[in-house]
């Protein structure tokens, strides 16, 4: 099988990602640098679940780091690079906007150049739903032109795809840029709403409900995630034949470049949500309802027609079922 470089693979796609890959068989080189944007523990305790896999070797790396990464590359020669490392978060990105430069910007020309010297096959990488800023066309198309972001985060992510685009071109390098809606699902991140919210009704807290509850979201179960994740992993970009310059289409090229929304085809309203966090907690919220927040926007809706027609998958993990399996993970890992 396959050397696969799985950057951010302590966090919580690219661990999942990871586990999926070291399960089937391919050879893992996890790199993350464990830094304390949240808990360590929960990033080293997914770690120890990957460590078990005699084909998995972590290296704590960042990808910002140019003297390592062009080493790591040409060391280890891999075959593919699922990039899922990066500084995320919208509303962090309004009080430290130099960390998603370090690690968005520098640390994915990093990858690219990695890449590009190295014959890797196929770079997949983590893109945003947050990069339709201000569009209100839904669902969102990966065919839509996404130019006016609403916060650096998503300013980053979209620079991600273009500079890949540029590498694609310039080097004949297949690139596909993952447009994620709303992840959520065990092992999660405690900066979102499903963590936060958990935590908030259990230890009998108040929960801060924006734009006063008026948010609709693509909601998407991370292991509908990674099952797209790894598909677009093995379906290397090919160039669209029928691009043309004069009516260009955002989402391929006439370079080996292709992007994809991986979202759940199926917005749910904030209350719906906290409806069934209650409902698998048993439990009812306090609700401290607050206007929207800067670099927010109201609705996320993906249209995932180039998902299902390209490798065949669409997700379809109900909000219910998902957040049912969460909440059973959360009440096991911390004893609650």
């Amino acid at each position: 099988m396959a050397k696969i470089l799985v950057t951010g693979a302590a966090g919580f796609i690219g661990f999942h990602s990871s586990l999926r890959l070291l399960e089937r068989g391919d050879e893992v080189v996890g790199l993350d640098n464990l830094n304390d944007y949240y808990d360590v523990n929960l990033k080293y305790a997914r770690l120890e679940q990957l460590k078990v896999f005699p084909n998995f070797h972590f290296v704590q790396m960042d990808l910002a780091d140019r003297e390592k990464m062009p080493q790591l590359f040409a060391e280890e020669k891999f075959d593919r690079v699922l990039n899922l490392a990066a500084q995320a978060g919208v509303r962090y990105s309004l009080k430290n906007p130099h960390s998603y430069v370090d690690s968005n910007v520098v640390g994915f020309v990093n990858i690219l150049e990695g890449c590009r010297h190295n014959n890797v096959e196929h770079l997949t990488y983590a893109s945003s739903s947050s990069v339709y800023g201000l569009n209100t066309t839904m669902p969102f198309s990966i065919h839509h032109n996404v130019d006016h972001p609403v916060s650096l985060y998503a300013a980053s992510k979209k620079a991600n795809e273009l500079m890949a685009h540029t590498y694609s071109h310039l080097y004949d390098l297949p690139t596909t840029g993952l447009r994620f809606f709303t992840v959520y699902g065990p092992w999660g991140r405690p900066d979102m709403a499903l963590f936060l919210f958990t935590k908030a009704i259990l230890e009998g807290k108040p929960i801060d409900v924006f734009n006063y509850g008026k948010m609709k979201r693509d909601f998407t179960y991370i292991d509908d995630i990674v099952e797209g994740v790894i598909r677009v992993l093995d379906n290397i970009a090919v160039p669209n034949a029928n691009w043309k310059g004069d009516v260009p289409d955002p989402g391929t090229s006439c370079a080996p470049y292709k992007l994809y929304n991986i979202g759940n085809n199926n917005p749910v309203e904030l209350m719906d949500y906290i409806g069934a966090i209650e409902s698998a907690l048993g439990m009812t919220a306090e609700k401290n309802m607050l206007p929207i927040q800067p670099g927010d926007v109201p609705a996320t809706y993906a249209d995932v027609a180039d998902l299902v027609a390209d490798v065949g998958f669409k997700p379809e993990t109900s909000v219910q079922e998902g957040i049912a399996r969460f909440v059973d993970w959360y009440r096991l890992y911390y004893f609650v």
